[in-house]
């Protein structure tokens, strides 16, 4: 493994950011089939959403004026477990030529705070399960597959 990156910078995302963030989306075999500039007004619409509703954002990393990493990060206020707030963590991408340098490490770590900070008792998130790696790197930080997840496409 080569050396961390440590000049990361970690800030909420802009839209000039989208097509970068799109980028990111596309780097891999499973976002390569399902992502793709093809959707620009839809990606244009879902992030205005996002920045218009509080308690959601989209977190970029980013190295030497490229962004590299991001995720989003949306507060839940929910009734169980006595009211609590959760943090569900969504769309965790770092671009393929900086994966192995712990840039994917310190930006949960950094959403993990910015839940911390805000309230929240709980993080959590999904992944899908071909995503080998991904799986091992959450549970490498502390997440627990304690839960199995559902979907229903529509």
């Amino acid at each position: 493994m080569t050396e961390p990156i440590h000049a990361l910078c970690f800030r909420t995302a802009h839209h000039d950011d989208l097509p970068s963030i799109i980028a990111l989306l596309s780097d891999d075999t499973l976002g390569a089939a399902r992502e793709g500039n093809e959707y620009e007004a839809a990606y244009h619409a879902a992030f205005m959403a996002i920045q218009a509703q509080s308690g959601n954002s989209l977190i970029v990393a980013e190295h030497q004026d490229q962004i590299i990493g991001v995720l989003q990060l949306t507060l839940i206020p929910g009734l169980s477990r006595g009211g609590m707030l959760r943090a569900q963590i969504e769309s965790v991408r770092v671009s393929s030529q900086h994966r192995g340098l712990r840039v994917g490490r310190k930006l949960l770590e950094y959403a993990i705070e910015q839940a911390r900070s805000a309230g929240c008792g709980m993080v959590q998130l999904t992944s899908d399960k071909q995503r080998i790696d991904a799986l091992r790197f959450y549970e490498g930080l502390g997440f627990k597959p304690s839960h199995e997840g559902f979907k229903l496409m529509l």
